[in-house]
Parts: structure tokens; sequence; C-alpha cells
């Protein structure tokens, strides 16, 4: 995977848990997920295609992602209710959104965000596309940012030309 389309996802989900939870994360070393990491319980997946295809998704030990969404939400939030889903939905929209506006000479479209819940669960993406675990920490609990993106041959506009002086 191209740094150059990695670092605009690290920049995003600081810069949302920063502004919109008040809350400093750590990204520490990325890693490859392997089909045995089974560490999340809940996953907010943005999918995208155009000039690049994949997703990315938040994904949370239940803990994690129930102080998350409390404190996007402002109340006390249980995985059942109604709005567990649509603040971490929209959270996972955000991140996605303004990696999207960093993607430089990409044109990409993203996908509603989808919101999975359950014990241990295994997202699985295509064996072509690599996913690449960013692992987060903050006050409000362990997570991972999981990225998994494959950029379309000649989808990348070359960068602009400096003006010369």
């Amino acid at each position: 995977m191209d740094v150059r389309f990695i670092n605009p996802f690290i920049t995003a989900v600081q810069h949302v848990f920063t502004t919109m939870l008040k809350t400093e994360i750590i990204i520490s070393k990325p890693y490859l997920k392997s089909e045995d990491d089974r560490n999340t319980d809940v996953s907010a997946i943005i999918g995208f295609t155009g000039g690049a295809v994949g997703s990315v998704a938040l994904c949370f030990p239940l803990r994690s992602a129930i102080a998350t969404a409390s404190k996007f939400a402002g109340v006390e939030l249980s995985k059942d209710d109604a709005d567990f889903a649509d603040a971490l939905g929209e959270l996972a929209n955000m991140v996605a959104g303004q990696a999207k506006a960093k993607l430089h000479g990409l044109n990409i479209s993203v996908s509603l965000p989808r919101v999975v819940v359950g014990e241990k669960l295994n997202v699985l993406n295509s064996k072509q596309q690599p996913v690449l675990g960013l692992p987060c920490d903050s006050a409000l609990g362990r997570f991972a940012v999981e990225v998994a993106m494959k950029v379309v041959q000649g989808a990348v506009a070359p960068e602009p030309a400096a003006a010369a002086s």
C-alpha cells in the first residue's frame, strides 16, 4: 500500500476524534491484518469506489464502541440503542469524507456507513486487497482503523506542475 493513500486516513481519524470527541488518539505501528484477527465486536464500515476501491472500517471492542458512541451522542448509550449505530456510522462517515478530500488525484465515491455488531467479528476482504490495521489508543479505549484499498490502474491524476518563478 502506498503511504500517500494511508496518511489521509491517519490524519482524518486523529482530526475527527480531536474535534468531535475532544479526545486525543495515539496511533501505533500499522500492521497487515490476518484472517485470525478477531478483536472486534463492532465495526462501522464505509466502502468506496471510483479511482480506488475498498473500504475503511472503525473496529472496536464493545466497551470502546459504547464509550465512543456515548461521548459523540452526549448521552449514555448501549449497543441496543438506535443512536448507537448512527453515532458510530457518522464517525466513520466523517473519517472517510476527510480522508477522501486528501486523496489527491483520485475521483472516489463513498457509500453510506454500515455498522455491524457481534462477538469477535472478522470482516473479510478480498485476498487481492490487503487490509492495513492502524491500532489506536484513546481515553475512550482501544480501537483500530482498517483500510483495504486498491488504486485502479491509471486512476491517479498527475501532480500539478510547480509554477516557475
